[in-house]
């Protein structure tokens, strides 16, 4: 009996010990597994506008929300020279420029990751003009780039010509997504759609074009210029439109145009919209050369011929000039035709004006939400300088936007009031930015946000206390070793019965 009790007992403790060890097991297994972050993702977009190229780095981390990274700028650099389009006659010279930029943003991605760091660039309104009048200089320039960008270590994924809807769109998801309406942390960190959170509208001002952007209160009665847009999970219907000729650049020079048909003389001009006392040279090929002035192009048009512009900074003179700009007889007096016969429903909401609007505005001492009344008193005031006194008022002098930056703001008025109908109780709802905390505002974030739909989330990367092969290899060794002492003291237990079936047998036919 005592024989049969000492295996038993011991059997027992293994079993036990099997037991405890296997849930030990399970439990530092599932509790001390690290995850990995499978770190973070770069993308680089250059942002060829018509008047230059700017390069942004963003970064995001690998495994993502509802399909789309969490997308933050980390860096930011302005090529020299100007915007790809003007080297339609010497595509060979665009790469020159763009070294300096992209030295620097070799250095801000690490070096293991410039393989798979993806290089976009979206070329706007500029290289859309080039494109009309110049099919063969527009692909040229784009093959020029291509050939550079096969040179570099970073894996390119095209240049291409972006449509001005594409372009508002993206500006308008850049806007959002910084202004946190697509995304908000909740108080467990985590990433959630914020709660009845209106979305904003996007006021984008070029060099070539302008874009208005925005949700309208019946986005079925706009299909035709509604875009769906899929962020987050989430589908938005976002009416665009993109006026091609009505950038600051491509406006000013259809200004110069204008007052040059206008002029009673093709060699002096004088021009309401510059400052008092300043003079300027300039050939008719800078203002006349563009296919939006094409139709405001003198008879005796030579390219070469050079015209000189006075200013006599007259606000009242230069506002009626720059109104012959609209054409506001197309829309022949429907609500929602503000000018060139486009159709646009009512403006809605609050709207963020970036860009040129940001510029312009900031030069007339102005910023983020006031008054109509205040612009047009500010741009009065403005206009009415002398080219001297401007010198001494703004803080970044440089000529080129120093004497137009009157024409801006006369144009932005009619653009915003005339052209979108804005007025004294909706312009206030607009906040001129350039940008919040680090990152611009501007169309190439949103292109960025948009591209990461298409880039796969990669897994989070779990680290295990023992490897998976150990891990089972115990697991197995330590389940056997429990059944064989189950199976042990069950034998035990049949044979101590038997042993006491056999004694009391024995133990009737004993002979009294």
């Amino acid at each position: 009996r005592m024989l049969t009790r000492t295996p038993s007992v011991v059997a027992q403790v293994f079993l036990l010990l099997s037991i405890v060890l296997v849930i030990a097991i399970a439990v530092i297994q599932i509790n001390q597994q690290q995850i990995l972050s499978p770190g973070l993702k770069y993308g680089i977009v250059f942002d060829a506008g018509s008047s230059r190229t700017t390069v942004y780095v963003y970064e995001w981390p690998a495994e993502k929300e509802n399909d789309t990274g969490v997308v933050s700028q980390t860096f930011k650099c302005n090529v020299k020279g100007p915007g790809i389009s003007s080297y339609e006659s010497n595509p060979g010279a665009l790469a020159k420029p763009f070294d300096d930029c992209l030295n620097k943003v070799k250095e801000r991605i690490p070096v293991h990751l410039h393989k798979n760091t993806s290089v976009y660039l979206g070329a706007t309104a500029g290289m859309r003009l080039l494109r009309l009048q110049n099919e063969t200089a527009a692909t040229e320039v784009l093959a020029s780039i291509q050939n550079y960008f096969r040179a570099q270590p970073f894996e390119f994924r095209g240049a291409q010509i972006i449509t001005g809807p594409e372009e508002g769109v993206y500006g308008w998801i850049t806007a959002n997504y910084l202004m946190g309406n697509f995304l908000e942390r909740n108080l467990w960190r985590t990433w959630i759609r914020p709660y009845r959170k209106e979305t904003m509208g996007a006021l984008d001002l070029g060099g070539a074009s302008t874009q208005i952007s925005f949700i309208p209160e019946d986005s079925q009665e706009n299909f035709n210029s509604t875009l769906q847009v899929k962020l987050y999970g989430y589908n938005y219907n976002v009416y665009t439109h993109s006026f091609q000729c009505y950038g600051r650049d491509e406006a000013e020079k259809r200004l110069l145009a204008l007052l040059l048909q206008k002029s009673n003389t093709s060699s002096n001009v004088d021009n309401p919209c510059y400052p008092q006392n300043y003079t300027t040279t300039l050939t008719m090929k800078y203002f006349s050369g563009s296919l939006c002035t094409q139709s405001l192009r003198l008879a005796n048009y030579y390219p070469n011929q050079l015209v000189n512009f006075h200013g006599t900074g007259d606000p009242g003179l230069c506002r009626e000039m720059v109104s012959l700009l609209f054409n506001f007889t197309a829309c022949r007096g429907r609500e929602d035709c503000p000018f060139n016969g486009i159709h646009q429903p009512k403006v809605k909401g609050n709207f963020v004006a970036f860009s040129g609007f940001y510029y312009t505005i900031n030069a007339l001492n102005l910023s983020g939400h006031f008054s109509l009344a205040d612009f047009n008193s500010s741009m009065w005031f403005f206009c009415s300088q002398s080219w001297a006194q401007l010198h001494l008022m703004l803080p970044k002098f440089e000529e080129l936007y120093a004497r137009s930056y009157c024409f801006s703001a006369n144009f932005i008025y009619y653009l915003l009031v005339h052209g979108y109908n804005f007025d004294a109780e909706t312009w206030p709802q607009i906040r001129f930015q350039k940008e919040v905390g680090n990152s611009s505002i501007a169309w190439s974030l949103g292109y960025m946000l948009s591209l990461t739909n298409m880039i796969p989330a990669e897994g989070k990367l779990i680290q295990l206390p023992l490897k998976p092969s150990l891990f089972a290899g115990l697991l197995i060794f330590l389940t056997a070793t429990a059944l064989l002492c189950l199976l042990f003291i069950a034998y035990l237990c049949i044979v101590s019965r038997n042993q006491k079936n056999i004694s009391r047998v024995e133990h009737v036919f004993i002979p009294e």
